[in-house]
């Protein structure tokens, strides 16, 4: 039985939205409070869109049907592989390529060619040519295996898809829709929830709670045809049973206690950047206006 508790949440950051002015308005249900100008969002929302998620998961893989897993900030592209590959299903994590859903006849043509070129290297077919031509096929190869490699051997349109950051996979969602896939995804406090069939509001830049989210979806994978489901801990003291992941936090973090009073110190990558464009934008030159 996979078992996620409070506490596992708190740890891994999930709570941490973005900057009060980086928000989307459509987030509002799921944001608890504001600290410091910065979004808390509502763990007891988190946990009942897991649930769902999660159930909703395993329904569809014990239909026999695939799930896809995608996430190509660098922030999310190790768990995304990692989780993925754990539970057997596919994976985008390096650069969502338009028409992957919506043009899977021309995906599956570059797959092919994939195969072949792997085919090739080690049936013999290398030592037939020069050194220029295996160099192309090589180059090639990788140039395919770097945007493909995780769909390589995905047959057919996946039966789910689960994104981190849909802010950041807007096309990825948009073909979703268009294909009628249901989508599973993390929604921070700038992303907007409407539209996605299981969204689950949480931090989607920490590299602890990315690694969270995937593995609740790689053990509903797995998972998906056992009766005993998903078992929530929600109390802070009750984590005994709880299985350990990669985002288990560090000896040296300090233990959050009351999630609703605690005052972040850290903006997010994203904010961070996003001040210093506008930041940048907002330089006047001088001689040219007074000119």
């Amino acid at each position: 039985m996979a078992v996620v508790t409070m506490k596992s949440l708190l740890e891994s950051g999930v709570h941490f939205g973005h900057q009060v002015k980086r928000w989307d308005p459509r987030m509002k249900k799921y944001i608890f409070a504001e600290r410091n100008g910065i979004h808390i969002i509502d763990l007891q929302k988190t946990i009942t869109a897991i649930k769902e998620s999660y159930e909703a998961i395993r329904k569809i893989v014990s239909s026999g049907k695939s799930v896809l897993f995608v996430g190509t900030k660098k922030q999310a592209q190790a768990a995304i592989q990692k989780e993925a590959e754990r539970c057997g299903m596919y994976y985008v994590n390096n650069r969502w390529l338009g028409g992957m859903l919506t043009n899977f006849s021309t995906i599956k043509k570059s797959l092919q060619r994939l195969r072949k070129i792997e085919k090739e290297e080690t049936d013999g077919t290398f030592e037939k040519l020069t050194k220029k031509e295996v160099s192309e096929r090589l180059k090639e190869k990788a140039k395919l295996e770097k945007n493909l490699g995780g769909i390589k051997d995905m047959k057919e349109l996946p039966g789910a898809i689960f994104i981190i950051d849909t802010h950041k996979e807007q096309i990825a969602v948009a073909e979703a829709h268009r294909m009628g896939i249901p989508i599973v995804a993390v929604v921070d406090t700038n992303c907007n929830p409407e539209g996605i069939d299981y969204p689950i509001p949480g931090n989607d830049d920490a590299i602890r709670a990315i690694t969270l989210f995937t593995s609740i979806i790689a053990n509903a994978v797995i998972e998906a045809d056992n009766d005993s489901g998903l078992k929530i801990i929600e109390t802070l003291g009750d984590e005994d049973d709880a299985v350990q992941t990669d985002a288990a936090v560090k000896n040296d973090d300090v233990e959050i206690d009351d999630y609703s009073n605690y005052q972040p110190t850290e903006q997010k990558e994203e904010d961070i950047e996003a001040d210093e464009r506008d930041s940048h934008d907002s330089l006047v030159d001088e001689d040219k206006l007074y000119k």
